[in-house]
């Protein structure tokens, strides 16, 4: 997929779970401007669960975002949450869109939904505009400020912005498998040993918890809105439906499962979701990530092998629900079609991590001096 601006015209003309005729008197009554009740809606392309709409009119342009229809794991798409993290980092380091109304579940719509501004940007995943970035040192700076705004966040005071009571940090990522693990118990549409056996392992070795944190919960490239002429800028950080407290290594490892590099193994290669950009020239590697992540928060980093490993773990569980969803009817717009097809693919990626991060206790011991040296 090109890289695009958000809102613009790449969408799907399928307005489902957002008909004007609903959306249009809801804005005009929350923005006291009756100019919404002419407008369009267009379904934006791309997103896999919390679906979202460009509303146009005369007023304006803004974006909506509801959860997805048809049935819905529990926990998986509140609104609420959503909405209320993005109002409490506003006035934070973290760029976010500026929120504007949120309204439950017996709206109008038949579902909970908010309402934010709309950024004009360019939301990057497997290309670039033309024209934009054609540098190795401007690739670079993309690259510099994904990490810092991820550093910004996981350095940001959960009390000083409202969210102490966000969510629970300690025992986080035990909850976490827990969770991931349900999910593929809901999810799943025939057993798969190598997943279970993944999960085990994860459970088996599962490191110590450092920090608590503001955690995004899928933070990467194409969840971002980058500045259309400042490669280096980054102006807004996108879907927060699984941000909460908890252990910020999680979101360095599932920024690390989204990041390509040329000279990548083919069992990494095998699992890639899409062609990401960030193996072209100039980009930081996965170790250059997490060298200049360590240094802006000052966090331990030995583990993220093993935090690579459970994001690809989490990969395939939320694939193989994409794929289940998408069967029964409940998924708008295109992608859909390969998602059970990356599940097996996607462990077997999060076991190459999982045992390189075993092995990486005994080489740091190989090459460390010895004790009787002289």
């Amino acid at each position: 997929m090109p890289a695009t601006d958000i809102g613009a015209e790449t969408h799907q003309p399928i307005v489902e779970g957002a008909e004007p005729a609903v959306v249009g008197p809801l804005l005009a009554d929350a923005m006291y401007d009756q100019r919404w009740h002419r407008c369009s809606v267009a379904l934006i392309s791309g997103g896999k669960s919390n679906l979202t709409y460009r509303v146009s009119s005369e007023a304006g342009e803004v974006i909506l975002r509801r959860p997805p229809l048809g049935h819905i794991l529990p926990t998986a798409h509140d609104m609420a949450r959503e909405y209320r993290v993005l109002h409490a980092l506003e006035a934070s380091d973290v760029p976010v869109p500026r929120t504007l109304f949120l309204r439950g579940a017996d709206s109008p719509l038949g579902a909970p939904f908010y309402v934010m501004e709309r950024v004009v940007g360019h939301i990057c995943r497997d290309g670039l505009p033309a024209g934009y970035a054609e540098t190795p040192a401007d690739r670079a700076a993309i690259g510099a400020c994904l990490v810092d705004v991820l550093a910004a966040l996981h350095t940001t005071d959960p009390e000083a912005v409202g969210l102490a009571d966000f969510g629970r940090p300690q025992g986080f990522m035990e909850r976490q498998l827990r969770r991931w693990s349900e999910q593929w118990d809901r999810s799943k549409v025939a057993e798969l040993a190598a997943l279970d056996s993944l999960r085990d392992d994860l459970s088996a070795s599962l490191p110590r918890q450092g920090p608590a944190a503001i955690v995004h919960g899928d933070y990467r490239l194409d969840n971002t809105i980058l500045h259309p002429t400042r490669p280096g800028q980054l102006l807004a950080v996108l879907d927060w439906e699984m941000s909460t407290l908890g252990d910020p290594l999680a979101d360095l490892g599932a920024m690390l499962a989204y990041w390509s590099e040329d000279a990548d193994a083919e069992v990494l290669v095998r699992a890639r979701l899409f062609e990401s950009v960030t193996a072209a020239s100039g980009f930081p590697s996965r170790s250059e990530v997490v060298e200049r992540y360590a240094r802006a928060t000052g966090f331990d980093v030995t583990a993220i092998g093993w935090y690579q490993a459970f994001a690809f773990f989490k990969l395939a569980v939320i694939c193989q629900g994409i794929a289940t969803r998408a069967a029964g009817g409940a998924m708008l717009g295109p992608g859909f079609d390969d998602a059970q097809g990356l599940v097996e693919p996607l462990v077997e990626a999060g076991r190459h991590h999982l045992s390189a991060a075993a092995l990486a206790p005994a080489r740091q011991a190989a090459q460390a001096p010895s004790a009787h040296a002289d």
